[in-house]
């Protein structure tokens, strides 16, 4: 009973009730358990440590957001291509639920609304964890509402009004490729180097750069070599125009 009045004062708050809208306008519902939904934005550098010690931050809603997001997408995939293989498989979903991409899609869906002040005025660049946080957001869902209604807010909310498979599979292009070309075309060194891996977060991250004529031109950031140095190089060819 207690606890039932606690967050009912909660939910009468101003800034929980803004909280409360900004879900149902991404999810479609009146948040059950709006304490899921406060931990979603609370990174672990500003998150508040418990009396047990425990950092109530929202790492534990994101990993279990990017697990059933992965599933939700690899079984919509399945299903929808049932002739292709599993390397093609493999790589349309990779392109979905990349940090990236997530994090392009946390903007469109309004994830922003969410960021309260104190991530907003601490030394975290906010702005590239946004991929995180939908991650931490389908968490909460499911934990929410359960499966069947997180399944249904991934592919309805997020997978078809956002993601055009059709051009996503036609969109193959080889940066990496483009810019050796170009290099050669021009008599330009270009070279592609791995210059930190990022160990310390839940995900590891490859930090890439491309080197041009001996000289750091663009970095990347990707969750395996391979899509560091991609992105690096779609950097590159945007700022040299070639693409």
């Amino acid at each position: 009973m207690i606890r039932n009045y606690f967050f009912s004062f909660l939910r009468n708050t101003k800034q929980n009730k803004g909280l409360i809208t900004s879900v149902k306008q991404i999810a479609g519902y009146k948040p059950f358990r709006l304490e899921l939904f406060q931990l979603v934005t609370q990174h672990s550098s500003i998150a508040k440590t418990l009396p047990n010690g425990f950092k109530a931050s929202n790492e534990r809603l994101e990993y279990l957001g990017d697990a059933i997001l992965g599933a939700v997408v690899a079984d919509y995939l399945f299903k929808k291509y049932p002739f292709k293989d599993e390397g093609f498989l493999t790589e349309i979903r990779s392109r979905i639920v990349n940090r990236e991409s997530l994090g392009q899609l946390a903007r469109k869906i309004g994830i922003t609304q969410l960021v309260q002040e104190d991530l907003r005025a601490s030394k975290v660049n906010y702005k590239f964890i946004y991929g995180d946080m939908i991650e931490a957001f389908i968490g909460a869902v499911y934990l929410d509402r359960g499966y069947k209604f997180c399944r249904k807010f991934i592919i309805k909310k997020l997978l078809i009004p956002h993601f055009d498979l059709d051009q996503i599979i036609e969109n193959n292009t080889n940066y990496k490729s483009i810019l050796i070309e170009w290099a050669q075309k021009e008599n330009k060194e270009v070279a592609f180097e791995i210059v930190k891996i990022d160990e310390e977060k839940r995900k590891k991250e490859f930090h890439a750069e491309v080197i041009l004529n001996e000289e750091s031109f663009t970095k990347g950031i990707g969750l395996n070599k391979k899509k560091a140095e991609q992105m690096a190089a779609f950097k590159a060819c945007k700022a040299l125009d070639i693409l």
